[in-house]
C-alpha cells in the first residue's frame, strides 16, 4: 500500500467509509470525486489531497505522520522506503541512566552503518544518522532505542517513527525480534547464537580484555538487527496491505 491509496486521514472518514470507497473503485487518489461522499466529508477529502499531494511530492513524512490515525504509519513505508533510516542500538542495560550505549547500526539505502562507543559513537554522528532521514523504522523503539538515545546524548528524537513491534502484533507476530526472524526465515549467519545478554558479555569483554573478535562479534549482530528490519518492514507492511486493501 502508498499512502495515495488512504483516505482515513481526514477527520470524518473512519475505516468503514475508506472501505467504501475501496470497494467503490475509488482506490487512490486519483479516482476520488466529492460527489463520492457527502458535501462536507467529500471537500474536506478533496482539500486533503491537495495538501497531501503536495507534501509528498516535497518527501514530508511529518505531514503524514501528524494526520495519519495512529498505527497506520506503516501506510506511508513504499513511499519513503529509499529514504528510511532502520536503527538498533546495544547497550550494557536497560536503564539509561546507569547504563551505556555500545554501539548503534542504521541501515540505510542499501549500506550499513555501526557506531561503536569509545570511537565514533557520538551525539553528533548519531543525530546526523537519525535527522538526515525521512523515516525511522525499529523494533520496539519507540519504547527503548529512541528513548535510549536521547537520554544518552542529549537528543530529541523528532523524525517519524515506524515502530514494527506494533504491526507484527496485527499480524499475530509476537515475541522478541529474533522469535519473529525465526518465523519468516531470516537469517543471522555466523551469530545465530547471540542474544542480547551475550551483547553484554561481548562488550564486557572487549572493554576489559581489548578483544577485538568480541566487538567484531558484538558489531555483527548488531548490523544483523538494523538490516533485517528491513526485510522484515517489507514482509510486515505487504501482510497489512493484503489484510486491508481489497483485490482488484
Amino acid at each position: 500500500m502508498r499512502v495515495e491509496n488512504s483516505f482515513i486521514a481526514v477527520d470524518g472518514v473512519g475505516e468503514r467509509t475508506e472501505r467504501s470507497l475501496w470497494a467503490d473503485g475509488v482506490r487512490h487518489w486519483d479516482d476520488f470525486d466529492p460527489d463520492h461522499l457527502g458535501e462536507k466529508t467529500g471537500r474536506a477529502v478533496e482539500a486533503y489531497i491537495g495538501d497531501a499531494r503536495d507534501r509528498l511530492a516535497a518527501g514530508d513524512a511529518d505531514f503524514f505522520a501528524e494526520t495519519l490515525p495512529d498505527g497506520e504509519l506503516w501506510r506511508t513505508y513504499e513511499n519513503f522506503a529509499e529514504d528510511a533510516c532502520f536503527f538498533d542500538i546495544e547497550t550494557t542495560g536497560l536503564d539509561a541512566a546507569t547504563n551505556d550505549v555500545t554501539t548503534v547500526s542504521f541501515h540505510r539505502d542499501g549500506e550499513t552503518t555501526t557506531l561503536v562507543r569509545g570511537d565514533d559513537l557520538t551525539a553528533g554522528n548519531v543525530r546526523a544518522e537519525l535527522d538526515d532521514a525521512a523515516l525511522l523504522v525499529s523494533f520496539n523503539g519507540k519504547r527503548f532505542d529512541a528513548p535510549f538515545l536521547e537520554a544518552s546524548f542529549d537528543l530529541d528524537v523528532t523524525t517519524p517513527h515506524l515502530d514494527l513491534m506494533y504491526p507484527c502484533k496485527r499480524l499475530d507476530l509476537t515475541g522478541g525480534l529474533k522469535a519473529i526472524e525465526a518465523e519468516l526465515g531470516l537469517d543471522r549467519e555466523g551469530v545465530e547464537g547471540v542474544d542480547g545478554r551475550e551483547a553484554v558479555r561481548l562488550w564486557r569483554r572487549y572493554e576489559r580484555e581489548n578483544d577485538e573478535a568480541a566487538l567484531d562479534r558484538l558489531v555483527e549482530y548488531n548490523r544483523y538487527d538494523a538490516v533485517n528490519l528491513r526485510a522484515l518492514a517489507e514482509r510486515v507492511t505487504a501482510g497489512l496491505h493484503e489484510r486491508a486493501f481489497p483485490t482488484e
